[in-house]
């Protein structure tokens, strides 16, 4: 199976008036974050609002992004749903499609209990013959993923990776001593990936890296290399691009700042609005800052 580590941007799904997806500037976006040097794609992440989205936006966005990348970097698309049956015939299409891997996602309206949790993400790996990366967000999610139940799916000969966003650093290294080489972990812009690259992270998947492609990949670089003086110093800078994130809508603030790059991604879907005048500038700033 491909081996995934290094920078994997969370994608922007861009829309136009009508709904429909901006296949060609997300493209553009695709082919420019290679060049640049990230080592992944993750379309429909948080940041690429996979829960605003119905099953035709997905399905494109997630072919838009395979036919950019063409084999160059592989493609972890992601799979959210309530619904085990319909998170696995997403899981199966994308397959089909040609996504190198599956980032999954539990949506839950109704709490549930760790076997429930547990059966979710099974069925998904199940279903697939590609690598699979468990996503956990307590921020958003109704119904987390307790170290017991991670253990345990890390046993999963496809479940190989986690994304945990969690905040709690000390949650990344307990999963680690846990679950060994069997489970590869990603950072989260909710935690400083430098740190989590120190304890044994083998890279982030965030929609900073969307905006900040070249600083991302350079982080990472110092980071393998162990030049941890020099990776803290970026990382340093780089923080404030977190600080925007968090303080702002996810896809409204990496939208902005790639319009202000010159990508034409439209605005967040509704309910969610596009940043104000004053909060476009604070990105703005920010990216001036880390040029």
């Amino acid at each position: 199976m491909t081996e995934f580590r290094g920078v994997f941007p969370y994608l922007v799904s861009p829309l136009g008036s009508d709904g429909r997806v901006r296949g060609d500037v997300l493209g553009r976006l695709c082919d420019d974050l290679i060049k640049a040097g990230v080592h992944g794609l993750t379309p429909l992440g948080s940041t690429g609002e996979f829960a605003y989205l119905d099953a035709a936006q997905r399905k494109a966005v997630v072919q838009a992004s395979i036919e950019a990348a063409a084999g160059r970097v592989p493609v972890v698309a992601g799979v959210a749903s309530t619904s085990t049956a319909d998170a696995v015939a997403q899981a199966k299409a994308y397959e089909q499609q040609g996504a190198d891997g599956i980032l999954a996602i539990l949506e839950a309206y109704f709490p549930l209990k760790d076997a429930q949790i547990e059966s979710y993400f099974r069925a998904i790996a199940d279903a697939v013959d590609i690598p699979v990366v468990i996503y956990t967000n307590p921020q958003f999610q109704r119904s987390d993923l307790t170290l017991d139940v991670i253990a345990r799916l890390a046993e999963h000969p496809r479940i190989r990776y986690i994304k945990d966003a969690s905040t709690n650093t000390g949650r990344l290294l307990s999963i680690m001593n846990r679950c060994g080489d069997s489970l590869r972990v990603f950072s989260a812009s909710a935690h400083i990936p430098a740190a989590v690259m120190l304890i044994g992270g083998v890279g982030w998947m965030a929609g900073p890296a969307c905006i900040a492609p070249r600083q991302s990949v350079a982080l990472y670089e110092l980071c393998k290399a162990q030049r941890w003086d020099e990776a803290l110093s970026l990382q340093r800078r780089l923080w404030r691009v977190n600080e925007a994130f968090a303080k702002f809508n996810l896809a409204a603030c990496i939208k902005a700042g790639l319009a202000l790059q010159g990508y034409d991604v439209g605005d967040p879907v509704p309910p969610q609005a596009a940043l104000t005048a004053d909060e476009r500038k604070a990105v703005e700033a920010v990216l001036a800052e880390i040029a």
